[in-house]
Order: C-alpha cells, then structure tokens, then sequence
C-alpha cells in the first residue's frame, strides 16, 4: 500500500509460479473501498458520463484507444482482467499504479502480456483463479462476454471473482453485428444475478458497469 496515496502499489513484473498454491497473502488479496460502494458507483456513473462524451473517430486505432480509456477509466483498485489478449488493459492499469491480474487461455496471450511485465495466469476463466470474491473490477473486454456462446454463464463466473460491492466493466459489440450487443445487458446482468450502474456506446461499442 502506498501511504501517499492510499492506494495499492504496482505489481512490478511478476510472473507467478503457477507450482505454488495462491493463498489469501498476493498483491491482490486486499480490496479497495474507497468511500464505501454507493460512493464507488456515484464514480463511476461520472467518470463514464465524462468519457461517454468523447468525439467519434473513423480511425481504427483511436477508437479502441477510446474504448480501453473508457473500460479502465473508472478501475481504482485491484483488477482482474479475463481472456486478457495481449494485456493492454491490465499493462495500462498498472502503469497507474493500480493492482492487477491478467489471465488467458491462450499460451501466446499469456506469453504477450507478460513481456510487457504483467503478471498473467494461464487459465480458463473459470479454472481456480486467486482471490475470488475480493477483486474490485473485473473486465470483460473484446467479445469475452460472449465466450462460449454462453454469456450469463460468464456474467456468473465474473459475479462469483467479485469482492460484495464489486464491478464488472463489460464490452459489447456494436449494433448491427451477429455478436452480443448492449440492448441485451439488462436481461443478461438480471440473469447473472447483477445490476447495471450505467452504460455507454464509444465508438459504436457499448460499454456497461455491472455491480453485485
């Protein structure tokens, strides 16, 4: 914990020894709660409002650029990031300081994010994953709601990783695609057991903050 900031410190470079049992003593066995979870979800209707608004672009670089910024703008404390990818998302966290675990099934995913120092796990999403029921943010990026053909059954798995007061930062394809769109996360979030904070369509993509 950094006691100028109150704020959990970076994990520098870890690769975790998958050998060795992960026990409540990790970098992310804490939970951060700052304010309490109705001044956590009062954040995060703002910080998504703010970046709601962000201009259109046809570029297809700065749009994703805008959709990571926004999927990790309202993350403040440890963060679990499932079917990683390459480890955008998690390596953009912790250059904020923010606490954070990366985890894919795919060897070179794995491999990727850890060359940009992230810790990272080689895992199913629903394998054993260390500090279930304490993480403050979980991510669903790039179609991973999907995953499976089964998306309340991942909504569950991602309730389940949750610490009480928990949020699942969740991306939706856009409209007019034969992937899960975001007119679907009410029936989906009720499924799973949770709650929409509040949603927001960036460049086409909808963005949904979902809550225990």
């Amino acid at each position: 914990m950094d006691s100028a900031t109150g704020k959990p410190e970076p994990v520098r470079g870890r690769r975790i020894d998958e050998s060795v049992p992960l026990g409540p003593h990790t970098p992310w066995s804490g939970a951060y709660r700052p304010g309490g979870p109705e001044r956590r979800r009062d954040r995060v209707r703002l910080r998504s409002a703010r970046s709601g608004a962000l201009p259109g672009t046809r570029d297809p670089a700065a749009a994703r650029e805008q959709i990571d910024h926004v999927m990790t703008c309202c993350c403040d404390g440890p963060t679990i990031d499932l079917a990683c990818g390459s480890g955008r998302l998690a390596d953009r966290l912790m250059r904020q300081g923010i606490a954070v675990l990366s985890v894919d099934l795919s060897s070179k995913s794995v491999a990727a994010t850890r060359s940009r120092g992230v810790p990272a796990l080689h895992r199913d999403l629903f394998d054993r994953l260390p500090a279930t029921g304490r993480w403050a943010y979980a991510l669903l990026a790039d179609g991973v709601v999907g995953f499976g053909g089964d998306p309340a059954r991942v909504l569950r798995r991602t309730r389940d990783l949750l610490a009480p007061d928990g949020i699942a930062v969740v991306e939706f394809a856009p409209a007019g695609t034969d992937s899960i769109g975001i007119e679907h996360v009410g029936d989906l979030a009720a499924v799973a057991d949770l709650r929409v904070i509040t949603t927001v369509v960036v460049a086409e993509h909808g963005i949904a903050w979902l809550t225990r």
